[in-house]
């Protein structure tokens, strides 16, 4: 068993089962604080690292969004969980041409994992980090992307049992972890459709994603600018149980191992959109859709035609994993938020 997995065993067996949050939150703390997940060598790959055309069109988005606002002379551009710094380092890099936008922007990072951060500074060095949102200047617009950020905040977990709803719980006996019912009625916190829902029904509550997607939403308010979110995820709401671990590119469970694996779950954009007023919300939209509309089939072409006939290849192979209907097109989904007086984002006719 592993370390994380010895303390808490010892904490169930002296005060009871922890909820899933919880679980949720000291696994992950323990997995991102401890190793770089991403890659070939880690346990799963980001868009970003698929192709370096979904950080280039992400920056043009930027970059249009900037101009249409007026060229602002001080602009914060916010990553949340920018994972090795690739996407900010493509986006950064396609801006290059776009006259003012490097000497307005200042690049911001909210990051905890100190092998992260070190990654990030390798790939962009002039950026500034911050364990929290709301550390960040309010002084000028922000941009801000999230991509993949929301799935991997902790989640609350209610099932319907024959005695009414109960928050999901980890337990531990017999030598593993494992989901139970609590034994506290939670039927006040179910929206009226689905007290009666049958037994075994799972519904999942995400505070700590409405509590970023609320500060963002104020942000924008006060100060102007835009959001783009990427994440996996559905329009809720909804029900079942999404939460999933992931290691070494497949999928595991999620109570083996403790802080060994990746944790997520699908994301409700519905709520973001709800949490994130005052803020303007546009989509969700998928995220084929939204790539489509920025031209990544025909900024494949053109970085296609200059490259070599592998290189060419494995740009299309990763053209078609990000927008293809099996793959990231369809199961990834966009929201766009924006405050103040700026435009509506492109990509969200």
């Amino acid at each position: 068993m592993t370390p994380l997995g010895e303390r808490l065993a010892r904490e169930i067996a002296a005060t009871g089962p922890i909820p899933v949050a919880r679980y949720m939150a000291d696994c992950l703390a323990q997995y991102y604080g401890s190793r770089d997940p991403l890659g070939r060598g880690g346990d799963f790959v980001t868009a970003p690292e698929v192709s370096q055309v979904f950080g280039e069109l992400i920056g043009l988005w930027c970059a249009d969004l900037w101009l249409r606002a007026g060229s602002p002379a001080k602009l914060r551009l916010v990553e949340l969980g920018p994972g090795r710094g690739t996407l900010m380092a493509d986006l950064w890099r396609a801006v290059a041409r776009v006259p003012g936008f490097h000497a307005a922007t200042s690049v911001h990072f909210v990051e905890t994992s100190p092998t992260l951060r070190r990654a990030q500074a390798a790939q962009v060095p002039q950026a500034v980090w911050h364990d929290r949102i709301d550390d960040i200047p309010d002084d000028a617009p922000l941009l801000l992307v999230a991509n993949e950020f929301f799935d991997a905040l902790p989640i609350r977990q209610f099932v319907r049992t024959e005695a009414g709803w109960r928050e999901r719980m980890v337990a531990f006996g017999d030598g593993r972890f494992f989901a139970a019912a609590g034994p506290v009625p939670v039927d006040a916190l179910m929206p009226p459709s689905l007290i009666a829902a049958p037994p075994g029904t799972v519904v999942e509550l995400a505070p700590a994603a409405g509590a970023v997607a609320a500060e963002i939403g104020a942000r924008l308010a006060a100060q102007g600018g835009a959001a783009l979110i990427v994440d996996y995820g559905y329009a809720g709401p909804a029900t079942g149980d999404t939460l999933q671990a992931v290691r070494a590119h497949g999928f595991a469970d999620p109570f083996a191992d403790p802080g060994e694996a990746d944790l997520t779950a699908h994301v409700d954009f519905t709520a973001l959109r709800v949490a994130a007023r005052p803020a303007t919300a546009f989509g969700p939209v998928t995220q084929a859709a939204l790539l489509a509309m920025l031209g990544i089939e025909a900024r494949t072409a053109a970085l296609a035609a200059r490259a070599t006939p592998d290189q060419a290849a494995l740009l299309r192979a990763g053209t078609a994993r990000l927008v293809g209907g099996d793959a990231m097109g369809s199961l990834f989904k966009a929201l766009a938020l924006t405050g103040g007086d700026w435009p509506q984002p492109a990509g969200f006719a």
